[in-house]
């Protein structure tokens, strides 16, 4: 009966109920062939399935391919290889000067053969960045805990290079400002400012290590030309009125140092410090916090750079996913501190127990990241200016 009254229905209506019908059941086919770009997945869970493709693209690769500071072939291996045993690590160490240039002469060879770079901040941004060998680090984060600024420090994430793209800064460890004193000639509270190395009664009782030995100064002459209440006004006047004296190397300065031929030692190593006060010599280093023109951070070889043309892509974004969490964070700080090396990751929700007191960052202080691009490419202006105070004091 309802067959009959539709074929006596006006040829234009049963020409309308049949379009009606085809129209529904092409939009029916569309919902079945298509439904993940009519219908998005809950951004809940989306992460889960894209970090999920990521790590069977990853397995499917089945390598990972990193340049490095020889610290971390151990800690990938524990903290990395263990747990994605199908991704076979491949490992090159050595000093950031070596394998950065080595990396771009396999690169203008046609070798592209690299997947992340593991260093200090000072040649990914010298050597791979302004080579444009880095890819961008953001569309590789994907662990919600990993893009979540407010679990680092300052709320943020922190790069080296100047568009913060390419060089992640994940570990920015307290500096000292490399100050150290002869504990039997001066008492700490007798300085409270860096400006009172100038006054007249340390003329000519301060060393410091001549700024011409390669990277001997960099971390502390950063610090003293880009703090805002210091600047090239201090460098000028603590090289140029301080009739201060230069050494080559830190051995000779402590010497000096413990044996009371001067009183107070400026770009002393840390570590050289520590050792030496070990052995019983009457040497100590400023704590980090005792200034008050704050302290500076800066990364040891804390950051991370994804080489672009990488062999092995998804293997990548799941290493340094796997880095910067949280787990990741807690295992390298723990690692790199097995080694003697004290570095502080920058999440702050990482346990800091295994950081002395004297090298964590506490709210209080005021600290200046040193390691950015406008630091690095500064560093040889401020060493100019110590240069240029010195040879104006000789002619005095």
């Amino acid at each position: 009966m309802a067959e009959d009254s539709a074929n006596h229905l006006p040829l234009v209506a049963r020409h309308s109920i049949r379009t009606g019908w085809a129209a529904a059941l092409a939009l029916a086919w569309v919902l079945l062939e298509r439904p993940a770009d009519l219908f998005p997945a809950d951004p809940s869970t989306a992460w889960k399935i894209e970090w999920e493709k990521t790590v069977e693209a990853a397995k499917k690769e089945g390598q990972i391919s990193v340049y490095g500071s020889d610290t971390f072939e151990p800690f990938l291996r524990a903290a990395f290889q263990k747990k994605y045993p199908e991704i076979k690590l491949s490992f090159v160490g050595g000093r950031a000067p070596v394998v950065g240039p080595k990396l771009i002469t396999e690169r203008r060879a046609g070798k592209y053969l690299v997947d992340l770079i593991l260093t200090g901040p000072g040649t990914p941004y010298r050597i791979l960045y302004k080579n444009k060998a880095l890819d961008l680090i953001g569309p590789a984060l994907i662990l919600p805990e990993v893009l979540d600024e407010s679990k680092w420090w300052q709320g943020r994430h922190h790069y080296v290079d100047l568009e913060e793209k390419y060089i992640f800064i994940y570990e920015a460890t307290v500096q000292s400002g490399d100050l150290a004193y002869n504990t039997q000639l001066v008492k700490p509270e007798e300085l409270k400012s860096y400006w009172d190395l100038l006054q007249p009664r340390w003329r000519g009782k301060i060393v410091a290590m001549d700024p011409k030995v390669s990277g001997a100064v960099s971390r502390g002459i950063r610090f003293f030309y880009f703090q805002p209440e210091l600047g090239p006004k201090f460098i000028t006047k603590l090289f140029g009125e301080t009739e201060i004296t230069l050494a080559r190397d830190f051995t000779q300065m402590l010497d000096w140092l413990a044996t009371g031929k001067f009183s107070l030692a400026v770009f002393v190593g840390s570590s050289e410090t520590a050792k030496a006060a070990s052995q019983g010599l009457p040497v100590k280093e400023f704590s980090p916090s005792h200034f008050q023109e704050g302290a500076a951070v800066s990364p040891f070889n804390g950051t991370v750079g994804l080489v672009n043309r990488a062999p092995h892509p998804n293997a990548a974004k799941v290493v340094i996913n796997r880095l910067l969490s949280r787990e990741g964070q807690a295992a390298a700080q723990q690692h790199l501190a097995s080694e003697g090396n004290i570095r502080e990751s920058l999440r702050e929700d990482v346990p800091k127990d295994i950081i002395p007191p004297a090298h964590r960052r506490e709210p209080k202080v005021k600290y200046l990241m040193i390691s950015r691009a406008a630091d690095i490419d500064g560093e040889n202006e401020a060493l100019k200016l110590a240069s240029d105070a010195l040879t104006g004091a000789k002619k005095k």
